[in-house]
C-alpha cells in the first residue's frame, strides 16, 4: 500500500512517499539530521525507522543499521510483515522486504538513494522511482517530487493513492521541508502545489530559526 524513496544529496538527506492509506509520511518518514534516513513500512512499525537511525548513529553504516535491526530479537515474531530502506552518510542505501510483505514489492537502490515498494501494480515501480531521481535536475525536493509523479504515472500501487509527503533534512536540527497531504483524491498534484509554494521560502524559514532578525517577514500575522 506504499512507496517510497530515500536519497542522499551532499549533507541532505530527503523521503518521499505515497500510500492508500491515509498520513502516510506521519508513519513511514524518518530522517536526523548529519546521521542518515529511512522508511518503516507495510504494516508499518515506526519504532523501526528510528531504531535504523539510532543504528547509524552508532556506526554509520546503512547496511549493519539494517542487520541489526531486523536481526534484533524482539523483531522476531514481527520482522516478516515489514518493509524498510535506509541511507547513511556515504555508499549505496539498503532494503529489507520481509516474507509477509504485501502483494507485489521490490526495491532497487544506487549511491546514495533506495526505493522500495508493496502492493505495487508491477515489480518495476522502485526501479521507475530511482531512475526518474537520478535523471531529475533542481533541488533534493524537487527531484524527489519528479520521482514520485513519475511512478505514479507508470502505474503506482495497485489502487488508488490518498495521501503523500515529502521531507528533507539538512544542517540544522529540524526538517528544512516538511509537507503532507494526508487524504485527498490527488494527493500527489497537491504536495506539487505545496511545494511551488515552500520552496522560494524554504531558507528564509531556516534563517528566521537562527537569526529572526535576518528574515523577511512576508507579512504573515505574527510573523509564523
Amino acid at each position: 500500500m506504499t512507496f517510497s524513496l530515500v536519497a542522499r544529496d551532499g549533507e541532505r538527506f530527503g523521503i518521499v512517499a505515497s500510500s492508500s492509506s491515509p498520513a502516510v509520511a506521519a508513519r513511514v518518514a524518518h530522517l536526523r539530521p548529519g546521521i542518515g534516513a529511512a522508511a518503516s513500512q507495510n504494516v508499518t512499525d515506526p519504532t523501526l525507522g528510528a531504531s535504523l537511525l539510532e543504528r547509524l548513529a552508532d556506526h554509520g553504516d546503512a547496511e549493519r543499521a539494517l542487520a541489526d535491526v531486523t536481526g534484533a530479537a524482539r523483531n522476531a515474531n514481527t520482522i516478516a510483515y515489514r518493509q524498510l530502506t535506509v541511507v547513511g552518510r556515504s555508499g549505496a542505501g539498503f532494503a529489507y522486504s520481509g516474507s509477509r510483505t504485501l502483494g507485489k514489492h521490490a526495491s532497487a537502490t544506487a549511491d546514495g538513494a533506495v526505493a522500495a515498494g508493496n502492493m505495487l501494480s508491477g515489480e518495476h515501480i522502485p526501479g521507475v522511482l530511482l531512475d526518474a531521481y537520478l535523471a531529475a535536475d533542481g533541488e533534493l525536493e524537487e527531484r524527489l517530487l519528479t520521482a514520485l509523479k513519475a511512478a505514479v504515472a507508470a502505474g503506482g500501487e495497485e489502487g488508488p493513492v490518498y495521501s503523500a509527503g515529502l521531507a528533507v533534512v539538512a544542517d540544522v536540527d529540524w526538517r528544512v521541508t516538511d509537507l503532507r497531504v494526508d487524504w485527498a483524491e490527488d494527493p500527489v498534484d497537491r504536495l506539487g502545489e505545496l511545494l511551488d509554494v515552500w520552496l522560494p521560502q524554504r531558507d528564509d524559514y531556516v534563517r528566521r530559526g537562527l537569526d529572526p532578525a535576518s528574515a523577511p517577514s512576508y507579512g504573515v500575522p505574527g510573523d509564523r
